[in-house]
């Protein structure tokens, strides 16, 4: 099969519903000739009936990136469906999740901004190196931010783990550059998926897009992100890291 990832293997987590960024990364992923392999959490039955609508249905491993039993066994998994000696050639970090007080800046407790941290951002850092067994040839880390320059109303605790999460794939694609494992992150505009029901506000949120998008968003419409997200996968950003690619309209320079 042709297409710019043809021959790759990518690990895509996140996959949730078809309106998630991540089902529309795995979907265009294989369109352009990827093999690809799902994680799921929770509800694993869930994500197992979403994989079979992509244009290949996909195998799915369990995968919570707070248990480090998950982590530990996280490549031979891998390995025991895309085949021994084999590797993967790019991940897709698509996992963010704050409790409800996380989303009350003054109110919010330590357990639950430390539980949006440790999901939403140290886990980049965690999937990365469960995985580094697997990428002996290095490869692309891209993982889905939500612009942390913002003091976005409503967001809260869930804004300064995104900060977190930027500044961890800095740090990875310092320490990982020699390994040739590239390490960037899109910026996407707000999407009505599953995760956004849980942000209280969403709408008001949200609402900024309608009246400062210089090219428009679709609040319905994951597909823009998801071929960022291909985009960097692929060879055409050899010795592209660290970086932020916004994927959002255009909202993100516009200033105040």
């Amino acid at each position: 099969m042709s297409g710019i990832l043809a021959g790759k293997r990518i690990l895509v987590t996140g996959v949730l519903t078809e309106s998630s960024i991540a089902f529309q990364a795995a979907k265009i992923a294989q369109n352009e000739g990827a093999e690809v392999v799902l994680t799921g959490f929770g509800r694993l039955s869930l994500v197992e009936r979403i994989a079979k609508r992509l244009p290949k249905p996909a195998p799915v491993i369990e995968l919570d990136v707070t248990n480090q039993e998950h982590l530990d066994g996280l490549a031979d998994k891998v390995r025991a469906e895309i085949g021994e000696g084999v590797g993967l050639d790019g991940i897709v970090h698509s996992i963010a999740f704050g409790p409800q007080g996380a989303f009350n800046f003054l109110e919010a407790s330590w357990e639950d901004v430390g539980t949006a941290v440790h999901v939403s951002a140290y886990s980049l850092k965690s999937l990365t190196m469960a995985c580094l067994p697997l990428m002996p040839r290095g490869g692309s880390v891209v993982g889905l931010t939500f612009d942390a320059q913002i003091a976005w109303p409503k967001y809260d605790w869930m804004g300064v783990a995104k900060a977190a999460l930027e500044s961890t794939s800095r740090y990875l694609a310092r320490d990982l550059g020699s390994r040739n494992v590239r390490c960037n992150l899109i910026s996407a505009g707000p999407i009505k998926s599953m995760a956004a029901k849980s942000i209280p506000g969403f709408e008001e949120l949200a609402d900024v897009w309608n009246h400062r998008a210089p090219i428009g968003w679709d609040l319905a419409d994951p597909e823009p992100a998801g071929r960022g997200v291909v985009g960097l996968l692929s060879d055409f950003f050899p010795r592209t890291t660290g970086e932020i690619v916004h994927v959002d309209g255009g909202v993100h320079m516009m200033g105040a």
